[in-house]
């Protein structure tokens, strides 16, 4: 079942600042992009203390959706580009894609195959 599948999506949260670094790394093992959004730690080594106030540390969080066959190319090239095997640098994973809409550069590759 699991080479039934087209796409993957790779998530990737990492430190604000950082994102840069994943996107290129996706882009340049082969991603067409991404989308990157903000968010805050809450886990219980993510709140830091400041004079006496607790700072929860803003992250970034990637996602790309990316051919199946791609997935561990460019998940490979984000751990690498990104750190990730360092603790506290982030982390990856990847979740099955079971049904997508909405991709016009993949439709008109597909097309052009079946006429080809």
């Amino acid at each position: 079942m699991d080479n039934q599948r087209e796409y993957d999506l790779i998530m990737t949260i990492v430190n604000r600042g950082f994102a840069d670094q994943v996107v290129d790394a996706a882009r340049a093992a082969g991603a067409h992009g991404g989308t990157v959004f903000y968010a805050r730690g809450t886990g219980i080594h993510e709140v830091e203390k400041f004079f006496a106030v607790s700072i929860q540390p803003e992250k970034e969080v990637v996602l790309n959706l990316v051919k199946h066959e791609d997935t561990q190319k460019i998940m490979h090239s984000i751990v690498a580009a990104a750190g990730l095997k360092t603790e506290g640098k982030g982390l990856a994973f990847v979740l099955p894609i079971s049904d997508v809409v909405g991709i016009v550069h993949s439709l008109e590759e597909m097309e052009g195959a079946k006429k080809g």
